[in-house]
């Protein structure tokens, strides 16, 4: 079901550490969202703050994001990120994320939730005149955790509530055209179409929701 998600939406990397006024992190992204790895960049501006680039081959993938912690202890901290990503089906994260270190390993973990907005994806933009295609929102959970010091590993899914029920994210046969689904929750779903022509799936689509993310930490530039 999920197989073939590639280019259909991004998301920001995430540094498993506190910013570091005036220090810069590199790594690289390796997701079924992109098919090809991105290399970013997160640049501390305080240490409650930090800028994210993420640059794409070509674009896809390419993004800025900020993260700002709302509150902290000692081995723990909570997290704001606004971000915004240029792909097939370009969309705005804003998630909350909550980190935690473990004691005897020092590893970190995190769990957020995210909102996601895709304003114009690829079937709105051929149907830019017809005002019953609408914007995909998205809500969900994604978790992650340090593997090593060099890797990490995310991964989530985040659902539009109006293009799809809940229920059916594990169907094999949805089909908003079809006559079972027609028959049993009207044509409310006919304007979500699963795919944007060929094999490309929509903005729409539930495998747009799907992320899986691999880290990998470069380590400081600026040591």
């Amino acid at each position: 079901m999920f197989i073939g998600a590639q280019g259909c939406t991004s998301h920001p990397a995430i540094q498993p550490n506190l910013p570091e006024p005036g220090t810069t992190d590199m790594g690289f992204t390796f997701s079924v969202e992109n098919i090809v790895p991105v290399i970013w960049w997160r640049r501390g501006i305080n240490e409650n703050t930090d800028i994210g680039l993420r640059v794409g081959i070509p674009l896809s993938g390419t993004g800025i994001d900020i993260n700002r912690i709302l509150f902290r202890k000692e081995l723990s901290w909570e997290m704001l990120n606004l971000a915004y990503s240029i792909n097939p089906n370009s969309n705005y994260d804003l998630s909350y994320i909550k980190f935690k270190k473990n004691i005897r390993s020092r590893k970190i973990s995190w769990l957020g939730f995210r909102v996601m907005v895709i304003p114009e994806g690829a079937v709105r933009r051929v149907n830019e005149n017809d005002l019953n295609y609408t914007s995909s929102k998205r809500f969900g959970l994604f978790y992650g955790r340090q593997m090593t010091q060099k890797w990490g590993v995310e991964f989530g899914y985040f659902h539009d509530f109006n293009s799809m029920p809940l229920g059916k994210v594990f169907s094999t046969d949805w089909d908003p055209n079809s006559e079972s689904v027609k028959a049993e929750y009207g044509d409310q779903y006919k304007f979500y179409p699963l795919t944007s022509g060929g094999n490309l799936p929509s903005e729409y689509s539930r495998k747009v929701g799907l992320s899986l993310q691999l880290y990998m930490y470069l380590g400081k530039l600026n040591k």
